[in-house]
């Protein structure tokens, strides 16, 4: 639950940035009228709904959309990260959809009394989006009209609406490198699980990379680091050694950042090989056991070491620096680091 709530943050943040929110809404959702979107066409009015929620999630946001020749539109966004599907969904965006059009009558009565009385009075659109990243399939239903009892009678008195699903397992690697901005690299970091996928990280075209590096503002890189910090938390990586990563990834340029991708792999097996757990400890027996000796799993460990060490090393962390993180002495360090 609290990887979650981190997650939900990460995102509401994600989401926050109109920059961010428009790229989503251009690249991810099949509505022509939004291929034009842009930043300032975004006002974010999640906190005058969300506290209305005794549950509310802190990822769930509502945004009015500037719409060319076209009256304003109003997005809801979900967010789900949970490994089981929230079947609630249709009812909560129902909850949504019936707020914000509430608000909106009420507030254009404030400016004109009595108008929403009218005939020629209307409702906004509303367009319900979830986003899901979860490993399994979405198998929720999306239409609130089939989530309703005997709705093969009752049909024409029933709310239906279906909301748009953003299924991030939809998506590979390419399609999202094609599209060449700071929202595909946030999401081909969320596709990562598990540290030894964060390899893939460096497989990316030096031209992507490159076009990332000269169109992203700072701000957002900033906001790309944070995400990369939450992704570590999320498998497993330790508090101490996210902050070694972090602390240099401010002013770094972003091809540099998947360099310390790289050290964040390294160390998380040299911590499991140092502990004694996990697949090191069987790999270091099971060498130790073919050739017979026992130095074998002790000529391993120090493999490993050199190889973190020189990672380390060329990070430009010193031997004081190396030794802290790692727990080795000073001197078993410097060995290493003039090696």
């Amino acid at each position: 639950m609290k990887t979650r709530k981190i997650k939900d943050n990460s995102f509401k943040k994600i989401f926050g940035e109109p920059l961010l929110a428009a790229e989503f809404l251009r690249d991810y959702v099949p509505i022509e009228l939004l291929r034009d979107i842009q930043p300032e066409d975004i006002e974010d009015l999640s906190e005058r709904f969300l506290p209305l929620f005794h549950d509310g999630k802190d990822s769930d946001t509502v945004k009015r959309i500037k719409l060319k020749n076209n009256p304003p539109l109003y997005v809801v966004a979900l967010f789900e990260h949970q490994s089981q599907v929230n079947h609630r969904t249709c009812f909560r965006m129902l909850q949504y959809i019936t707020l914000i059009l509430a608000d909106h009558e009420k507030t254009a009565d404030e400016l004109m009394k009595g108008v929403s009385m009218r005939k020629g009075f209307k409702y906004p659109a509303v367009l319900p989006i979830v986003f899901y990243d979860g490993k399994g399939k979405w198998t929720a239903e999306r239409n609130f009209l089939y989530k309703t009892e005997n709705f093969e009678i009752f049909e024409k008195y029933i709310p239906k609406f279906e909301y748009e699903l953003v299924d991030l397992n939809n998506y590979n690697e390419n399609d999202l490198i094609s599209l060449g901005n700071a929202m595909s690299l946030i999401m081909l970091i969320d596709k990562i699980h598990k540290p030894e996928d964060l390899v893939k990280l460096q497989g990316l075209p030096a031209e992507y990379i490159e076009s990332l590096e000269q169109s992203m503002p700072k701000h957002i890189k900033t906001l790309v680091f944070k995400i990369i910090t939450v992704l570590l938390r999320h498998i497993k990586i330790p508090a101490d050694e996210i902050e070694e990563i972090t602390e240099r990834l401010d002013e770094r340029r972003v091809q540099k950042m998947f360099k310390h991708l790289k050290y964040a792999v390294q160390e998380t097996r040299r911590i499991a090989i140092l502990e004694g757990k996990a697949e090191g400890k069987a790999e270091g027996r099971a060498e130790g056991k073919a050739e017979g000796k026992a130095e074998g799993k002790a000529e391993g460990k120090a493999e490993t070491i050199a190889a973190v060490i020189s990672n380390m090393k060329e990070l430009g962390m010193s031997v004081e620096d190396i030794a802290k993180v790692t727990t080795l002495s000073v001197n078993e360090t410097a060995e290493s680091y003039k090696a």
